[in-house]
């Protein structure tokens, strides 16, 4: 009598599997074996049934099973405001339509509720973890938690005063007090997240610095996301902003550099030396007109870059399969080279290496026995998406967030069948109404 199949979570067969690494392997009739929140094993189907015996069988004939998406930079709450102020420059929208409208209405419940619209909207997409710049980090952090959702919680800084924070030490005091409350959260992480080099003096830079040796977190801040901010910096500081940072002590491998766009080559070359990582938005970056990011000059400089959505404020949707399509698109187009960011990198740019970005590659971003389980299931079946001749092609240029049937996160299934189990669909769009109301009136 040969050994009896190990009792294990959940087993899910699907018709490709996609580690991510190595980057082109494509496995065909695998499953994936989750056990106690990760993943114990990746194997032939066959195999698999034959060593496990899972509580729960997935099978999934017509599916590529990837990691998770993780979007690199978000507004979450900000979902709230999604077609607010439509067609306008970055500083007008900002100036006269944005900040007006948060001052007057952004609260813990405004940001617990337009978190948890925001879940929903990036699970349904396969997106298992984001990381998130918003006032109010408690309410981001709870919704997440509740959605049970993995995220990144941005403790952000501004010297204005708002609804959250009177100034700068207050939301500094204010974050750091939450992320010693939270930090051992398993499916949170914290990040600093002073707003921008316009909207943060070089005091409060320099504090961020001494804390950043003293506590090991990423920064994650918009840089050269436009003209007028380098204009505005020349003037101001008599230096470009990164120039400015890079004096601060800021410059290092925790810094995610949002936007990114107007860098000139010896900066390319100053973000790869010191190891920093780039946030990539490029549906956020044409609507609001900002420029092109030179994405293809910064991978070929070292420089690691992952994909963010954006607020849905300003995309307007935290679609991180739009974002994969559009940024190998665009990659092709601004380097006059149809072989610049392939499927194969654009799949890495929405998983493993915003991972990278967050320090949390060696427990997220690809599909390897250890990691934890936060696995997207994408069918690839439907006139729209047939012949599939190579999976990995598939999910960049013909497949959608719509095409997206099943989710987990740390091995708890989140989106089954397209149904959401952690989210009320019902309940989160009936308070979108409540505070478009409010909004509106």
């Amino acid at each position: 009598m040969g050994p009896q199949p190990q009792a294990v979570d959940t087993l899910i067969e699907a018709r490709w599997v996609l580690p991510l690494e190595p980057a082109h392997n494509v496995l065909s009739d695998h499953a994936a074996v989750i056990d106690g929140g990760r993943i114990v094993a990746l194997l032939p189907a066959a195999e698999a049934r034959a060593k496990y015996r899972p509580r729960n069988h997935v099978v999934l004939g017509e599916h590529a099973l990837m990691p998770g998406l993780v979007n690199l930079h978000t507004h979450a709450a900000m979902t709230l405001m999604r077609g607010l102020a439509d067609d306008l420059a970055l500083m007008d929208w900002l100036n006269h339509h944005i900040w007006p409208a948060e001052m007057r209405h952004v609260s813990e419940e405004f940001v617990y509720d337009g978190t948890r619209l925001a879940c929903a909207e990036m699970l349904r997409g396969g997106v298992t973890c984001f990381n998130d710049m918003y006032f109010f980090p408690r309410a981001a952090a709870r919704a997440a938690l509740d959605s049970r959702m993995r995220a990144a919680i941005g403790m952000i800084v501004v010297e204005f005063p708002s609804p959250y924070g009177s100034d700068a030490q207050d939301y500094l005091d204010k974050g750091l007090a939450l992320r010693d409350e939270l930090n051992n959260e398993p499916l949170l992480k914290f990040c600093f997240a002073p707003h921008a080099p316009y909207t943060v003096s070089d005091k409060t830079f320099k504090q961020i610095a001494t804390l950043i040796g003293e506590l090991d977190l990423p920064v994650h801040m918009h840089i050269h996301e436009t003209r007028h901010e380098i204009e505005q910096s020349l003037k101001q500081h008599n230096m470009r902003p990164l120039a400015r940072l890079s004096a601060l002590g800021l410059l290092g491998p925790g810094l995610i550099a949002v936007h990114a766009i107007h860098l000139e080559r010896g900066e390319i070359d100053l973000l790869a030396q010191h190891g920093c990582h780039v946030a990539h938005c490029p549906s956020s970056n044409l609507k609001l007109a900002s420029g092109f990011a030179p994405v293809g000059t910064l991978l070929a400089a070292g420089v690691n870059v992952g994909l963010g959505s954006d607020g849905a404020a300003s995309n307007n949707r935290l679609d991180l399969f739009a974002e994969m399509r559009l940024a190998a698109l665009l990659a092709k187009a601004v380097s006059d080279d149809p072989t610049a960011l392939p499927a194969w990198q654009a799949l890495e740019l929405a998983t493993i290496r915003p991972a990278r970005a967050l320090g949390l590659d060696s427990v997220i971003g690809t599909l390897q026995p250890g990691k934890y389980a936060d696995i997207t299931a994408v069918r690839l079946s439907g006139a729209e998406l047939a012949p599939c001749y190579d999976a990995q092609s598939h999910l960049v240029y013909a497949a959608g967030r719509e095409h997206v049937s099943h989710v987990w996160v740390n091995g708890e299934l989140v989106v089954d069948n397209g149904n959401l189990t952690t989210i009320d669909s019902s309940e989160v769009q009936a308070r979108a109404a409540f505070w478009q109301d409010r909004i509106r009136s």
